[in-house]
């Protein structure tokens, strides 16, 4: 009986802590987006965060993208070849990067990429001192820190996710003319055909969600931090790890609001 009670208030302990971090969670970034709307407003930490999300992050972005529309023309056609289907390739493509992996792997490449990076800058601060020192000097961390960081995500990523899809159909249709044989305009055709705004549109929506997850991540762990250098790397570690499922939970959610019929 006893160990049944322990097992209770396990559970419920676990439960109670995943409610105090949700909405520490929220009032964080409710906090963080209402910065946004009252001046002053800090232009060069904006763009210093939007540098950092948009322009460092477009290498590997771009060889991510370009690499996995070849392998997904690649494995179109050799499980479509079995049906003689193989002129929905380009179609399979298309879909394939502008609604789906265009968005998630630019989202969990940043994530891993800047989410780090501010859970640290940001943990470095907390512990030595930097952001209580910014109280000190009557700057509101919020918004000197983490309100640029989220706009600069939500606006950053949407346009790494254009470069993605670009470089993603590319990569596809590289592969399916040059190794496959395919005909260039009717592979360029059929691409267009099956493509249409509403995909598109989609993709740029999860991709301005998948920013300020990360962002947020990547602020909130890093801004409440502690103990030292260990704790600085566990919020790293923490802003990656949990930026990287919200951004997988997130897809299937907003593909069922999009797509759902």
């Amino acid at each position: 009986m006893s160990a049944a009670l322990d097992g209770v208030a396990a559970v419920g302990r676990g439960a109670i802590g995943a409610c105090r971090t949700i909405g520490a969670l929220a009032l964080f970034g409710g906090a963080g987006l209402s910065h946004l709307l009252r001046p002053p407003f800090y232009g060069r930490m904006f763009l210093r965060a939007f540098v950092e999300f948009a322009y460092f992050s477009l290498p590997v972005v771009a060889l991510t993208a370009i690499f996995s529309g070849m392998v997904i023309a690649l494995q179109s056609f050799t499980g479509f070849a079995r049906f003689n289907a193989e002129s929905a390739i380009a179609g399979v493509v298309v879909l394939s990067v502008v609604r789906e992996l265009g968005p998630v792997l630019a989202g969990l490449m940043v994530a891993g990429r800047v989410g780090a990076a501010m859970a640290a800058e940001l943990g470095t601060m907390r512990v030595t001192d930097q952001i209580d020192a910014l109280d000190t000097l009557s700057t509101n961390p919020m918004k000197y820190l983490v309100a640029p960081r989220l706009l600069a995500g939500v606006i950053a990523l949407p346009l790494l996710v254009l470069v993605a899809d670009t470089l993603g159909v590319l990569g596809g249709f590289i592969v399916s003319t040059v190794k496959l044989g395919f005909n260039p305009a009717t592979y360029l055709i059929n691409t267009v055909n099956f493509m249409t705004m509403t995909d598109v549109l989609s993709g740029l929506a999860k991709a301005a969600v998948f920013g300020f997850l990360i962002a947020l991540m990547g602020c909130y762990h890093g801004y409440n931090s502690r103990g030292g250098a260990e704790g600085v790397g566990a919020a790293t570690t923490s802003a990656v790890v949990v930026a990287s499922i919200l951004i997988l939970a997130f897809d299937y959610v907003l593909t069922e609001l999009f797509f759902a019929r």
